[in-house]
């Protein structure tokens, strides 16, 4: 059976757009040819390069109280081009010795590039790190060959990269897609969509719009991709909608809330504690709701998950003593392999005793699987007719957050802003690597597709999309240059969502962002939907 999840819209109103100059241009799709254009004196432009780059606004009402608004600014800078990054190395003197055997293997023109400080909240001062860099082309066919002859010399690592990603002077250009909605004029729902109403699978955000008659939507927060890394389509990070936990947070790591009850957004610190008790009074941790048990994507887990409990983004946590709690929102059956499950029925009773891992999830009650250690407290503890309550509590920057059929939960982060101020958490949420400071560089200091939500002075929220790793048409955005732009549209709180090839929006039946993915539209475990 279907399941809609719905919430009342919260507060937002209507954009308030810069005063830029903007000009008619050949539409692209039906959403584009419905904009109506507006003209405006240049006083207040976007923070992306320069601020006398050309930018052009175009925005529509696709409902009562919704405005989607199309921000294009600058142009291709000349001074751009295609490179081969050779390594990324911590010091200066590991950089040099690089640089000293590409000159003795016939590479001549490698050069040293120091990047830019850490992140803000890294107690470690100074520079990331170096690249070492060879080429300047204008194709990056040209730099794909001049990859090939590294990697034919032995040197591995290699990545051809654009210079305007850099994080560096550029003049773009950017594509920028804004909505936003005033609840006192729009009678619809911000509703948090599974896609395919379901954690199992993955599906495109346009998919999920269409079968929703969706108003408009965005992408929303990081998932599992592939088998390798548990189940694909998992959260990775928490979950929420209708007054239910789905998916267990990544402690510690931001996460946008929307909730009726306080009649607006808020963007906290998240954390989850779940417990299972007994009727023999035992008490046992529960690792994670709905997901594979013994792998925790992004880490920011409990129960001794090895190498980290702490948030590391990208990175998949292991433990091989977890016991894990399935709903029928999972789907029909839990991940199968070595352990045991319980069948809870709705009213807490164990009714069925299985001695492997992989079977049918009742539509009402639970299932619970156990691994290792918790496989055998369960035998101890779950025994037929015995009854088992779990229980589950959330934190929110410290306080206790209810959880009821209005409250909706999105996993994110970094933290982009925080009581109108920049404030990025990066090396608190996990997204600086101790061993490996270019993830950060990569992730966070390089200009990359972003999906972000922000949150105004009066409770009215944002979702905006920058499109990326795509030359000529928009080179994306860092951390910090997201942050910026959230500040200009008016945010005073901000998060970043899932990115990269997943960013994604929608208005109408249209798609308004371009796919970074050479294979066109990702599929994506889940979406924000803005519904009747």
């Amino acid at each position: 059976m279907k399941k809609i999840w719905k919430m009342p819209i919260l507060p937002i109103a209507s954009i308030s757009l810069a005063s830029v100059m903007i000009v008619n241009a050949i539409p692209e799709t039906p959403v584009q040819a419905e904009l109506n254009v507006q003209s405006q004196m240049k006083n207040h432009v976007l923070p992306l390069g320069t601020p006398n780059l050309h930018e052009k606004r175009t925005s529509m009402n696709p409902a009562q109280g919704v405005t989607y608004t199309k921000i294009n600014r600058g142009e291709i800078s000349s001074k751009d081009f295609y490179t081969v990054d050779v390594a990324f190395v911590e010091t200066q003197k590991q950089a040099k010795k690089l640089l000293g055997n590409l000159k003795k293997d016939g590479f001549k023109n490698a050069r040293i590039i120091r990047e830019p400080d850490r992140a803000l909240d890294d107690r470690e001062k100074g520079p990331l790190g170096y690249i070492v860099r060879i080429g300047q082309y204008q194709l990056e066919a040209d730099a794909t060959e001049m990859r090939n002859k590294l990697s034919e010399k032995g040197y591995s690592g290699l990545r051809t990269v654009y210079t305007g990603e850099d994080g560096e002077k550029t003049t773009g250009p950017w594509v920028v897609n804004v909505l936003e909605v005033d609840q006192d004029r729009f009678p619809g729902h911000v509703v948090p969509e599974l896609a395919n109403d379901a954690v199992t699978g993955k599906e495109t955000l346009t998919q999920m719009a269409d079968r929703n008659d969706a108003i408009a939507g965005a992408n929303a927060g990081y998932f599992v991709v592939g088998e390798k890394d548990g189940t694909p389509g998992d959260l990775a990070g928490i979950f929420a909608s209708n007054g239910h936990l789905v998916s267990e947070a990544i402690n510690s790591r931001s996460a946008l809330i929307l909730s009726s009850v306080e009649e607006k957004a808020n963007i906290a610190s998240v954390s989850t504690s779940i417990q299972a008790t007994s009727t023999d009074g035992a008490v046992r941790e529960v690792d994670g709701l709905n997901r594979k048990p013994g792998l925790i994507r992004n880490c920011g887990g409990v129960g001794g998950d090895t190498t980290t409990e702490r948030p590391k983004h990208d990175f998949t946590c292991k433990d091989e003593s977890e016991l894990i709690q399935y709903t029928s929102v999972f789907g029909e059956e839990t991940e199968s392999g070595e352990g045991v499950e319980v069948v809870v029925n709705h009213a807490g009773k164990v009714v069925e005793i299985r001695n492997h891992r992989g079977g049918v999830i009742p539509s009402s009650g639970f299932v619970l699987a156990g691994t290792g250690e918790a496989a055998e407290w369960l035998l101890d503890h779950a025994q037929q007719g015995m009854k088992i309550q779990v229980k589950s509590e959330i934190t929110g920057d410290g306080k206790l957050i209810k959880l009821d059929q209005t409250t909706s939960m999105i996993n994110g982060g970094p933290r982009l802003l925080e009581n109108g101020e920049i404030s990025i958490n990066a090396v608190e949420e996990g997204f600086h690597w101790e061993e490996d400071p270019g993830f950060y560089y990569r992730f966070g200091e390089r200009r990359n597709p972003r999906t972000l939500a922000g949150i105004k002075e009066n409770g009215n929220l944002l979702f905006v999309t920058i499109d990326g790793r795509s030359p000529g048409w928009s080179v994306g955005a860092n951390f910090e240059e997201s942050a910026k732009v959230m500040k200009s549209l008016g945010a005073v709180d901000a998060i970043n969502l899932d990115g990269g090839g997943s960013t994604t929006m929608t208005v109408g039946d249209d798609r308004v962002t371009r796919p970074s993915d050479a294979a066109g539209e990702r599929p994506i475990a889940d979406g924000i939907l803005l519904v009747e």
